[in-house]
């Protein structure tokens, strides 16, 4: 009869919560609350601009807005690219996102996060920043585009950084 091991204690003492600022991507903001909150541990909220919808504005501006847009510093094109509306939910910002979500728990501790944006694809740089930033868990949603069979089950992105990512992933299934 061989020996039992006693489990491993794992901390989750870094956290990094990814977000396309959709319903679903709102539907895991609990999960990587609570577990931060149990584990006393510092969440980040990720959000990636894709560089795809970049090129797609540029079709909807003026030249001189787009130029504007280019000719800004990463920081300050951040802050204009992420007011917008992403699936009928209206959100001004990142930061206003996760205020918004913590007011449905009024009697829950204070939450201290930081708010990371990224412009790019965003599979990679979800991968590089959940590699490169010492996190212990990824939480994302289960997000279903509908684009095909494959991705009403789960969406492109979140089957892609599952298979991928180096560190445990909480996948947060949709509410029906």
């Amino acid at each position: 009869m061989s020996e039992q091991k006693p489990l491993a204690h794992i901390d989750y003492k870094k956290i990094l919560y990814v977000t396309d600022l959709s319903e679903s991507g709102r539907q895991a903001f609990p999960h990587a609350v609570a577990v931060a909150r149990r584990n006393d541990a510092k969440l980040t909220v990720f959000h990636v601009v894709n560089s795809h919808d970049l090129q797609s504005l540029a079709s909807y501006m003026s030249e001189e807005l787009w130029e504007e847009l280019t000719s800004r510093n990463l920081d300050d094109a951040r802050r204009i690219l992420i007011n917008r509306r992403r699936d009928e939910f209206a959100i001004s910002n990142v930061e206003d996102f996760c205020q918004d979500c913590l007011k449905e728990q009024p009697d829950q501790p204070l939450l201290s996060y930081e708010v990371k944006v990224e412009i790019g694809e965003p599979l990679d740089k979800i991968l590089e920043e959940a590699h490169s930033g010492g996190y212990h868990l990824l939480v994302i949603s289960k997000h279903g585009n509908r684009a095909s069979v494959r991705d009403a089950v789960i969406g492109d992105t979140t089957r892609h950084v599952i298979r991928r990512c180096k560190i445990p992933v909480l996948m947060v299934p949709l509410d029906e």
